[in-house]
């Protein structure tokens, strides 16, 4: 087979010859998007494949990975994702950066959303350490899905690409593939994916999971991490801070603790006889699965109220989030809300102020910035 480039620009040339990593980036998009999309729409080869089944929706997940060559197999656990702003000041992508450093120290490899700021930043320090350990096999896995590729390409660091066929089959991978997870400072993109998290570990079913999860910064992101702890504490309850730890200015003792945590993961793998590569046994609840619809009436009909599981409102958060993300920034949203007003949540009351407060406390922070530059004007309402 073969690709005509039309119009590819100058600096993707070396002398006439194309750059290695942007020719394998290009058999990634071919893999991944040509290649699964065919495998989906097989109904000759997947008869029965149900993409509202749970067990389903996992299953093509892992096929898509090991497709990839992603699961690699006797490998101990090694492989830490990290997530965070792509628009993060250079304080904190430096800080990233150090944090990136010490886990190459330590011989950790790097998965992340594949684009810039926190997701590049640890994958150059990393590249740092590694180097400085000789460290021959280094990862860097960039996970990302269609409608990103096309407006953000992969930072340069990345040497594993994966395209995964939307956002929430994008988070099951990040979530089966990692062994540790760390999260740097961003917007309300960040706060979804932690939602989505602690979704996940907070089920009853994953009490005995072994995946450790830092959330840290430099200390002028302080304020981002104390703002964000408050409301997962008075929302889902102080029962929520024992599945994460907040580690501020510190890259060293971030490194450390996943390190150590390494050995903790390997044992729980063997005594649950699953895989160091793919996380099988952690439960991921369909809710958390399924594509979400941010359209006005979704976002209206969302349970925002402690009088449920922590599990499920947890999920709720995530989809209020999640809608919040698509007002600002994605075309779809943007035109709801021209068309149709903003959106309105309804709760709890203490709930609603809470939220309230932590995306007003972005607003402050300026983590709610829109493409241009513009000021930042809300695209929802909060009734409580």
């Amino acid at each position: 087979m073969k690709l005509e480039l039309i119009n590819p620009p100058e600096d993707a040339f070396v002398d006439g010859r194309i750059i290695r990593s942007l020719q394998a980036n290009l058999f990634a998009v071919l893999r991944d998007i040509l290649f699964v999309y065919g495998q989906i729409h097989n109904t000759v080869r997947f008869p029965n494949l149900d993409l509202e089944s749970s067990v389903h929706i996992t299953n093509l997940v892992f096929s898509i990975l090991r497709n990839a060559r992603a699961l690699h197999v006797g490998e101990a656990p090694n492989m830490i994702v990290c997530w965070g702003g792509h628009s993060i000041n250079e304080n904190e992508y430096l800080y990233a950066r150090r944090v990136g450093t010490q886990l190459g120290l330590r011989e950790l490899n790097i998965c992340t959303g594949c684009g810039p700021g926190a997701m590049e930043a640890p994958m150059k320090g990393a590249a740092v350490g590694h180097a400085q350990q000789r460290y021959k096999d280094s990862r860097f896995i960039g996970m990302t899905e269609p409608s990103i590729i096309a407006a953000e390409p992969p930072n340069p660091l990345v040497n594993e690409l994966i395209i995964m066929p939307d956002i929430e089959k994008r988070l099951e991978a990040f979530v089966r593939i990692a062994h540790g997870i760390i999260i740097f400072p961003g917007g309300v993109g960040t706060a979804e994916e932690l939602l989505y998290l602690l979704g996940i570990l907070m089920h009853p079913d994953n009490k005995a999971q072994v995946l450790p999860l830092i959330l840290t910064g430099p200390k002028e992101s302080a304020d981002y991490f104390r703002v964000l702890d408050e409301f997962i504490t008075h929302t889902l309850g102080e029962s929520a801070r024992r599945h994460y730890r907040i580690i501020i200015d510190d890259p060293a003792e971030v490194a450390r603790q996943m390190k150590k945590a390494m050995p903790l993961v390997k044992e729980s793998r063997r005594e649950t006889d699953d895989a160091y590569s793919f996380n099988w046994s952690i439960r991921i609840s369909p809710d958390l699965q399924m594509p979400f619809d941010p359209t006005h009436e979704n976002m209206a009909n969302l349970k925002l109220s402690p009088d449920q599981p922590v599990e499920v409102l947890a999920a709720d958060l995530r989809r209020a989030f999640s809608g919040i993300v698509a007002g600002n920034v994605k075309e779809v949203g943007i035109q709801a809300i021209e068309q149709y007003g903003p959106y309105k949540l309804h709760g709890d009351p203490e709930m609603m102020r809470r939220m309230d407060d932590l995306l007003q406390g972005f607003v402050a922070q300026h983590r709610m910035k829109l493409p241009g530059g513009t000021a930042y004007i809300p695209c929802y309402e909060i009734i409580a």
